[in-house]
């Protein structure tokens, strides 16, 4: 667990990186691995805040976020759904996401893979029905790492 993330969002890092379609140092790996879940850090820390507009920071303006029965396309489109949610039913909610696979699929296309859940207000451990595996599509452009596509099922 990389001490720099608070506690309660990720339980543990990463747990490997396969790289394909490039040739990349031990060493850029282990930075855009870094960069990548710096942006998760950074989408779990505004969750915390109950900050749509952080929360989004990071997504590509044509980014998607698909979860079962929700649809989302633009960045404004998610950060609509999330600051709704967070004034209702998220308010005060945290997320434990585990990553489990980072995967480079090119050197500017990183894919990660979770097992996630939502624990809401009040709550110390979410219910075993609120575990989800999650996608995430995070993509270089300009130098920097954006979330492009989300995806979550139930676990």
């Amino acid at each position: 667990m990389n001490p720099a993330r608070p506690a309660g969002r990720y339980s543990r890092a990463a747990s490997a990186a396969v790289i394909r379609g490039g040739i990349m140092s031990d060493t850029a790996v282990q930075t855009d691995r870094d960069a990548v879940l710096a942006v998760l850090d950074s989408v779990y820390t505004a969750w915390l805040a109950n900050d749509a507009d952080a929360f989004v920071t990071h997504y590509d303006p044509d980014a998607t976020s698909v979860q079962p029965g929700i649809f989302s396309h633009g960045r404004e489109a998610v950060r609509t759904r999330l600051a709704a949610s967070f004034q209702g039913p998220l308010r005060g909610s945290r997320v434990i996401d585990n990553p489990e696979l980072v995967r480079f699929p090119t050197p500017d296309t990183a894919v990660v893979t979770s097992h996630a859940a939502i624990v809401m207000a009040g709550e110390t451990e979410p219910p075993a029905d609120r575990w989800v595996r999650s996608t995430w599509v995070i993509v270089r452009r300009d130098g920097r790492w954006l979330l492009t596509a989300f995806h979550t099922c139930p676990a």
